[in-house]
């Protein structure tokens, strides 16, 4: 337990064992430096969460969507700052004191990404999120959110929803203030674009943003999502 950490790292995980120790491994430095780590399993049946024990502060249970997982591992967390982070994403280094200096006056914020895989367009790609994101200060769960915890309990944390969770955090928070939105990169997996193909999964996430945006619900696009990708 850290009671007096300062930040508190949630990572939701869904049946992740082939990655999740060196996800946690890679998290030591900052554990070393007060950080606390919060694993939050939705079930898997692989053993991640016995493989993530050892190197966690704490591995919970909770019912399997990433807001689900996410807002449990909140509750839980002992920091005055919540980062989010997928299991398939790296942080930079010095994230403890990019956090901190990126609050002193804000709210919240992101970092930029970088995509690693495969396929060529993966930087093209990773270079327009950043810039998306940069112009309209929404944040995707690729991009490592980092929030106060006051500003989270504020906007209501995660909305309970199995899809875009992360887009509507982000229009809640911006009522509270824009987001910091850091150069310094996360490195996220681009399985998913090397498995589906590139422009196949970006006109899907596209399309799905923009029958978010026009008010199609959540619980329809998730099946979308998962049909289509």
């Amino acid at each position: 337990m850290r009671p007096q950490a300062q930040l508190s790292i949630v990572m939701p995980a869904l049946n992740e064992s082939t990655g999740i120790v060196a996800a946690l491994v890679a998290l030591a430095p900052l554990r070393e430096n007060g950080a606390e780590v919060i694993v939050v399993d939705g079930g898997s049946s692989d053993g991640t969460d016995a493989a993530a024990r050892p190197l966690a502060d704490h591995v919970l249970e909770a019912p399997c969507g990433r807001a689900r997982q996410m807002n449990a591992g909140a509750a839980e967390a002992h920091g005055r700052t919540l980062l989010f982070l997928h299991a398939d994403t790296r942080l930079p280094p010095h994230t403890l004191a990019l956090v901190e200096r990126a609050l002193a006056g804000r709210n919240w914020g992101r970092f930029d990404v970088v995509i690693e895989g495969r396929s060529a367009w993966l930087p093209v790609i990773a270079k327009l999120m950043n810039l998306r994101s940069r112009l309209t200060g929404i944040a995707t769960g690729d991009q490592a959110i980092f929030v106060t915890r006051t500003a989270f309990e504020a906007a209501g944390g995660f909305p309970d929803q199995p899809l875009m969770e992360d887009i509507e955090l982000s229009k809640r928070l911006k009522r509270l203030g824009p987001p910091a939105c850091l150069r310094a990169r996360v490195a996220t997996s681009g399985r998913r674009w090397d498995t589906h193909g590139a422009w196949r999964t970006i006109l899907l996430m596209w399309r799905l943003r923009f029958d978010y945006w026009r008010g199609v619900p959540p619980t329809h696009l998730v099946t979308r999502y998962y049909n289509e990708s």
